[in-house]
């Protein structure tokens, strides 16, 4: 990532939106200092977290603020889940870790987890091994899990892309309720724009590392101002529109070992201008609360 910055209150959800490979996942691993090494590393800047910083945290520490400050709900939950294990044993692990639970008390906080998550007879649940559940429900176990701190903060990195769109609206809606009752801000990373609309408060688009514009979620939709996120939403299948093709957006994502100078959107931009090829746009606000990085906003000097 390259000077990726945000803010975010209690309460409150960001939307991560944008291709494979601009940098969602890196932007929250980062955030829980979990990036892959040695390929990768964090050189500069600062993740505040409650007035600390959380770069400056050993690994010892980190170690105790991640799940009980921080949780993370990764999109594939058969990542997370240990097959080996039943899912009572690892919903235990949590519990003993933040809370000090063990025995009768961990087995019953545990249940009591997994029926906050719409899981039927929780108890028998417990005693099943990942295999054995469904997709929805392994996403909803990571899900109790992920609230056993409960956290300050829950990282969604595309939580439901297994799922089906029945199964997806229900997890969708239960999320909410959960931050409605914990007051933990969440940070939803997702390809569709569409739970964008219903999810979150505020929208970053990001494209090759950087963030290109952040707003109100309703501001981004009605008044998009970078053309990567007019070309995103121009994408969206719309339902009754006949069309023989679907709107795609020419050209591939930059490799991000040999970015392009100037706009790394530049190649594929429809409104590139010779200045966009040789100089990076600064961050430019349009209105209160809506930023973009595209020369188009930029006031002349």
């Amino acid at each position: 990532m390259d000077g990726v910055s945000f803010a975010l209150g209690e309460g409150e959800t960001l939307g991560l939106v944008g291709e494979s490979g601009s940098g969602k996942s890196m932007t929250c691993l980062s955030i829980v200092r979990l990036v892959p090494r040695p390929a990768a590393r964090i050189v500069g800047g600062a993740i505040g977290l409650d007035g600390e910083d959380l770069l400056v945290k050993s690994d010892s520490e980190m170690q105790r603020i991640r799940g009980r400050k921080v949780a993370m709900i990764l999109q594939d939950p058969m990542s997370s889940l240990n097959p080996v294990f039943s899912i009572g044993m690892q919903m235990r692990e949590p519990l003993a870790m933040y809370h000090g639970l063990r025995g009768a008390s961990a087995v019953g906080r545990a249940a009591a987890l997994l029926r906050s998550v719409r899981i039927p007879s929780p108890e028998a649940r417990l005693r099943a091994f990942p295999h054995q559940l469904s997709g929805g429900m392994r996403q909803r176990v990571v899900g109790a899990m992920a609230i056993a701190g409960p956290p300050r903060l829950l990282i969604a990195d595309e939580p439901t892309t297994s799922l089906d769109l029945t199964i997806q609206a229900q997890y969708l809606g239960l999320l909410k309720e959960l931050q409605a009752q914990h007051r933990f801000s969440m940070i939803f990373v997702t390809h569709n724009l569409g739970i964008v609309a219903r999810t979150c408060d505020r929208v970053a688009v990001m494209y090759a590392g950087r963030i290109v514009e952040m707003g109100p979620v309703r501001r981004l939709f009605t008044a998009p101002a970078h053309p990567y996120t007019r070309a995103l939403l121009a994408s969206i299948p719309r339902f009754g529109a006949r069309r023989e093709t679907l709107t795609a957006i020419a050209g591939q994502p930059p490799d991000l070992a040999r970015l392009p100078g100037g706009c790394a959107f530049a190649p594929r931009c429809p409104d590139v201008m010779d200045r966009c090829r040789t100089e990076a746009p600064p961050e430019t606000a349009t209105v209160a609360g809506h930023t973009t990085r595209c020369w188009l906003h930029v006031p002349a000097a």
